[in-house]
């Protein structure tokens, strides 16, 4: 299958159901969700995160998404770095994606999604769960960000 096709590359400014103009990025978090879906389509829930990571990845390149794997991310307190966390994508430098492969997302992961859209001053986010039979995902946003989710 034309994978161009099966993620709406091969379409030109078509707007669809809905008024895509409000969502920041929306384009490109439709490539990555479609990327995702087809993972998810081939390997199905139950394997640890960071095979989920290694087959986006394929996705992504196999469509021409250029990203950052696990970008680090250092958590500054009152001045001083006191930590480093990493975000499994960053992607077009305008995206940051982060993956589950829990039973359900949880306030906790979206809070861990957001914290990462602040400390890398990135204003959209994915956050993606394999670990259910159906995909599930969010997308998040830094808060005060201009445009909606």
């Amino acid at each position: 299958m034309d994978r161009r096709k099966l993620y709406g590359l091969d379409k030109k400014d078509e707007v669809g159901f809905m008024d895509t103009e409000k969502y920041l990025h929306w384009e490109l978090t439709q490539k990555i969700i479609g990327c995702a879906m087809e993972v998810h389509n081939n390997l199905g829930n139950g394997f640890q995160e960071v095979i989920y990571q290694k087959a986006l990845a394929m996705e992504m390149d196999a469509i021409g998404l250029s990203y950052v794997r696990e970008m680090g991310l250092p958590i500054i307190y009152k001045g001083e770095e006191i930590g480093l966390r990493r975000a499994d994508f960053f992607v077009e430098q305008k995206v940051m994606v982060e993956l589950k492969a829990v039973s359900k997302l949880e306030n906790i992961h979206l809070a861990q999604a957001i914290n990462y859209l602040e400390v890398s001053n990135t204003d959209v986010g994915l956050l993606i769960n394999f670990g259910t039979p159906r995909l599930t995902f969010k997308r998040v946003k830094k808060p005060n960000s201009k445009k909606s989710m």
